[in-house]
């Protein structure tokens, strides 16, 4: 569609989504939870709880390997919750970590904890009777789970180990506040699960919302800070991106992306994932009123009668680019300015040792598919637990799944690597193949998952390890992800190779990203199992070994030589 200002064209006119009413009816988010938290006959919550909790930063779940089982028995299924914290840039002290490790191995079903994609941690299996226990556990180390799900804007990421260690501390600070900006002034949260008391960093409020709106937003919203060269935070995945703009090392202002996301429903060609678009460029005073401004545009013009069109990305290419933007320079009372120069090269973690400023040093571990767990051979989360009892700095979860132990003095770094290696933390032997996998959750806990992804992905990159080997390119890797549904939450629609899962054993193979993570991919085969999927792996990495141009990358090579057409436009070339 044309750029238009006809009102039409504005609002989705019809009938409301049940969640619109279920949101404009929660009082504020804070539906009946309490009431439910006290029915002991259930381990869940009803269902207009089930989807309001998400604004509280949880997902009810229950375990699906056992599922079946439950229902012989005439058993309701193992209802928990998953905890997803609010981190903004995934920074997080030892004393934090120590915290968060002990509840995970005293309260939760599975004893791990889980990075993930969004820069933070995960608790998986989490029963009723310690949801509320949870919750005081992390307010009294000061972190909480506000806004970390559901229809508002979602923990704000935050480069996270760039090259110029000041300017990403400046690049920090302005995450922290983008995202105390854009949270929910509901004391819902403190009633329910601190008993009223005053959340750390917070103000008391009335319940006004007057950036969300009474009704919140029509769909769920992400936000990052990135800081170029390095693109970690995949910014295409997100409706609102701000790239550090730098002088001298210092920074100035922010490019402003704006339209960017991954999630689609399978059969349904209304549905694409999306490339952010460039707005242009803005002063750093006028970041948060910038930010203010996207998103209450989108809360006003977003389509609140089908979910499945609500995010950002729907609305700029319903009423155009433009109109869009202007909008956002008349709520702001700022216009954008021509945008700066920048280039992304580079969007995997730096594992290893980085020196930084001050005599600091940083040291990426690579942490697989970001599941923190004792294993046989491999007491991974005791090992992190080890470092954070002696580490003075800081820890950073990364947007790719990793762990960063950031701010190593020099007299420090031996100890710290020689308990990471001595818990399975660093292993020389990780292919760059394997650090530029990555794969959603899936199976067994996420409801939504139609095929397997973290338990499955390990295999698998062995596997193409292995093809690489054969064609001499095992010092090179591919961008591989694998996602168990079409929501998203692996990034598979930035990957050169996206695997999304159809069915049991079966995916739909997309090609054509690239290293920057600045295209989209295109579907190339529907609904294969592994077998063919590792045939056509085989024969497309035999083709690039022995036709690509130097230090063409494999993505770029299957756009090159025509085995799949480039995403420009997604609306008009995703299902073309």
């Amino acid at each position: 569609m044309s750029d238009s200002n006809n009102e039409k064209d504005l609002i989705v006119e019809g009938k409301h989504a049940d969640n619109e009413r279920l949101k404009l009816d929660s009082n504020y988010l804070r539906g009946t939870i309490a009431e439910d938290l006290t029915d002991n006959l259930t381990g869940g919550f009803t269902p207009d709880n089930y989807q309001l909790i998400r604004t509280h930063g949880m997902y009810q779940q229950d375990d699906r390997d056992i599922r079946a089982e439950r229902q012989k028995q005439k058993l309701e299924p193992l209802h928990n919750v998953m905890l997803r914290a609010r981190m903004p840039g995934g920074i997080i002290t030892p004393t934090q970590w120590l915290a968060v490790d002990k509840f995970s191995q005293d309260k939760t079903s599975y004893g791990s904890i889980r990075l993930t994609t969004r820069q933070t941690f995960q608790f998986h299996g989490v029963l009723k009777p310690d949801i509320k226990l949870m919750h005081q556990t992390l307010n009294d180390y000061g972190i909480d789970a506000i806004a970390t799900a559901g229809d508002v804007n979602r923990n704000v990421l935050c480069t996270s180990n760039p090259v110029e260690s000041e300017l990403h501390q400046e690049a920090y600070e302005w995450a922290k506040k983008i995202s105390e900006h854009l949270l929910p002034k509901t004391r819902a949260y403190a009633e329910i699960w601190l008993d009223g008391e005053k959340i750390e960093g917070g103000t008391e409020t009335d319940d006004i919302e007057p950036i969300l709106g009474k009704s919140y937003l029509p769909r769920k919203f992400k936000t990052t800070v990135v800081i170029p060269p390095q693109n970690d935070i995949d910014v295409h995945a997100n409706d609102l991106n701000f790239v550090a703009i730098a002088e001298n090392g210092k920074l100035i202002g922010f490019n402003v992306l704006v339209g960017g996301g991954l999630a689609m429903t399978h059969g349904d060609k209304s549905t694409y994932p999306r490339k952010a678009d460039d707005f242009g460029y803005v002063a750093l005073k006028d970041t948060l009123v910038i930010a203010a401004a996207v998103v209450t545009t989108q809360r006003d013009w977003g389509n609140r009668v089908n979910r499945k069109n609500a995010k950002t990305k729907y609305t700029l290419d319903r009423v155009g680019i433009e109109t869009f933007k202007a909008e956002v320079e008349k709520r702001a009372s700022v216009e954008f300015a021509e945008s700066r120069p920048y280039q992304f090269t580079f969007r995997g973690d730096r594992f290893g040792w980085v020196e930084g400023i001050e005599g600091k040093h940083h040291l990426t571990l690579f942490i697989e598919n970001g599941r923190l767990i004792d294993g046989p051979n491999s007491p991974l989360k005791s090992g992190v637990a080890e470092i954070a009892k002696v580490h003075k700095g800081d820890f950073r979860m990364t947007a790719n799944q990793n762990l960063i132990v950031a701010g190593v003095a020099e007299s420090d770094k031996d100890n710290i690597e020689a308990i990471a290696r001595q818990y399975g933390l660093i292993n020389d032997g990780i292919s760059k193949q394997r650090q530029n996998s990555m794969a959603c959750v899936a199976f067994p806990t996420c409801p939504l998952a139609m095929a397997e992804a973290e338990r499955y992905l390990p295999g698998l990159v062995t596997k193409v390890e292995a093809i690489l080997t054969q064609h001499d390119v095992s010092e090179e890797h591919v961008i591989l992800r694998v996602t168990g549904c079409p929501n998203g939450c692996g990034r598979a629609m930035l990957a050169e190779i996206g695997l999304v899962g159809k069915g049991p054993g079966k995916y739909d193979m997309y090609l054509g990203g690239n290293h920057s993570g600045t295209r989209v991919p295109k579907l190339y085969k529907e609904s294969v199992d592994e077998a063919t999927i590792l045939t056509e792996i085989n024969q497309l990495v035999e083709h690039w070994s022995k036709k690509r141009n130097a230090d063409e990358g494999f993505g770029d090579f299957t756009i090159r030589a025509g085995i799949v057409a480039e995403v420009k436009v997604s609306k008009r070339d995703f299902h073309a």
